[in-house]
């Protein structure tokens, strides 16, 4: 609201174009979603305890466990409804609400939220643990991830490169003959088309620089700069100077939905294609089908072709996250404080991803659509802290699986929706290896008879072995954090 707010009171107050940038709003976004945790928590904790919605605490066969948390039965749970109607809200407010990867993520957090809380609700009906069937609860994941599967595969994401930088160019010499060719024949041709369009500034200065362009950083810059003027213009694609034979699959298919229907983004991609079709011997071809490609984090430009398969690949991780996040929420505090640190990692990432000058000098996959994901990522942080207020130890409320199914589903999106897949284990490490216990614990018994850890998932193990519970959560939090900022050191090295 903010932003369409600015938007049409710019021209009358020029300070009011400062909400337009996603920076200062994935900031408002963050505060304002920690403010409305603070203002809703008390009243949504107070009606909860009204209703008699707490926590059941299972007596199970270990007994040590039981007796060291027996004291939380009847805290309210559910708690993940403070943190999804924080978040709703301040979006309402902060969000550019044309952006279509923003509502792809909130699709997601709400869907397996709604999973969650339908699985608290039967579990306080019941009066016991065990609230939706696994069969049940895993098929509100896999729909959830079909959907956006199936979206992403249909819709593609603007993942591949648009704008020139100096390392696209791979023969200067090329590039400056096929330029000064175009520029002195009156002939028509693609080059000469490319020209052409380039405002009458950009013309004059790309004809200078031509002839320049092998030995001199000034004049490459000026001929870059020259192309990078045409990129954008709906105009540029002439069916006798680029036919079909010439085009990639992509282009064709952008061609086929008409250049003037297109999206700005869609528009520069296809005047990028056009580029590298007229000049194939100086432009190096960006990689194709991005969209349903995984990059691997170290390696630059090198990429896992998935195809359809992506669409299995996303119910995956979808389902894999938000059941980490899920068995994670055992501690007061502590899937709440790891959910924050994944989010605000990946808004970071977001925040790259969306910059083509910083995507291009880090060799990542260049998503203009995700600057909206720092917003949503902004919001998150908010509100997760919001929450955190009240789930410190000793909590006053539990997220329940509203708030687990649906910050794992959020962390989830990102990873998919910023094209950073692979760099979950690492930005979710904590989740990964709580995951990774009961996977253990379970093959482990069922193989051998014996356990290898003294309770699964991990942070029980430690609780048996001695540590307090807020010792396990600070010690948990620390090792999130070295995890994410070991993702961070990835993105360079590459």
């Amino acid at each position: 609201m903010l932003y369409y707010l600015a938007l049409t009171l710019k021209p009358y107050i020029g300070a009011m174009n400062v909400l337009t940038y996603h920076t200062v709003r994935a900031g408002g976004a963050a505060i304002t979603g920690f403010l409305f945790c603070l203002l809703f928590g008390p009243a949504i904790i107070r009606v909860l305890r009204e209703f008699k919605i707490g926590q059941i605490i299972k007596k199970d066969h270990v007994a040590d466990l039981h007796a060291l948390h027996k004291s939380k039965a009847g805290t309210p749970t559910m708690g993940g409804t403070m943190i999804l109607l924080s978040t709703v809200l301040s979006l309402l407010l902060w969000g550019r609400l044309n952006n279509r990867l923003l509502w792809l993520a909130i699709m997601v957090l709400l869907l397996l939220g709604a999973v969650g809380f339908i699985d608290d609700y039967i579990k306080l009906k019941r009066k016991h643990n065990d609230g939706l069937s696994a069969r049940a609860k895993f098929a509100g994941q896999i729909i959830t991830g079909l959907i956006l599967g199936l979206y992403l595969i249909g819709n593609p994401i603007t993942v591949s490169a648009t704008y020139l930088y100096p390392r696209d160019v791979t023969d200067w010499q090329a590039l400056s003959k096929a330029f000064l060719t175009a520029i002195q024949s009156d002939a028509p041709s693609p080059v000469r088309a490319i020209w052409l369009h380039m405002p009458l500034e950009a013309r004059q200065k790309t004809a200078e620089a031509a002839p320049h362009a092998v030995e001199s950083q000034e004049a490459r810059r000026e001929l870059l700069q020259g192309l990078n003027s045409v990129l954008g213009q709906r105009r540029l694609y002439d069916p006798n100077l680029w036919p079909d034979e010439m085009l990639t699959p992509e282009a064709r298919a952008l061609i086929a939905r008409d250049p003037q229907t297109l999206g700005d983004l869609e528009v520069v991609r296809l005047d990028r294609l056009l580029v590298e079709a007229a000049l194939p011997e100086a432009v190096a071809h960006s990689v194709p089908n991005l969209h349903t490609k995984v990059g691997i984090p170290g390696f630059k430009d090198t990429y896992l072709p998935l195809g359809p398969i992506y669409v299995l690949f996303v119910i995956l991780i979808i389902v894999a996250v938000s059941n980490a996040v899920n068995l994670t929420d055992g501690l007061d505090g502590l899937a709440g404080g790891a959910s924050v640190i994944s989010i605000l990692t990946y808004a970071g990432i977001a925040y790259v991803v969306s910059r083509a000058d910083w995507s291009q000098y880090l060799f990542v996959t260049y998503v203009p659509e995700a600057s909206e994901l720092f917003v949503f990522g902004g919001v998150l942080l908010g509100a997760g802290l919001g929450f955190l207020w009240f789930n410190a130890h000793p909590a006053e409320i539990f997220m329940g699986d509203t708030g687990s199914l649906s910050l794992g589903g959020a962390i989830a999106a990102l990873a998919i929706l910023t094209k950073q897949e692979l760099l979950l284990p690492l930005v979710a490490g904590l989740f990964a290896l709580e995951a990774a216990s009961v996977v253990i614990q379970v093959a482990s018994f069922k193989l051998t008879g014996k356990r290898v850890f003294r309770m699964a998932p991990l942070h029980h193990h430690f609780e048996l072995m001695g540590w307090s519970e807020t010792k396990v959560t600070m010690r948990f939090w620390i090792i999130a954090l070295l995890l994410a900022l070991m993702s961070f050191s990835t993105l360079k090295l590459r």
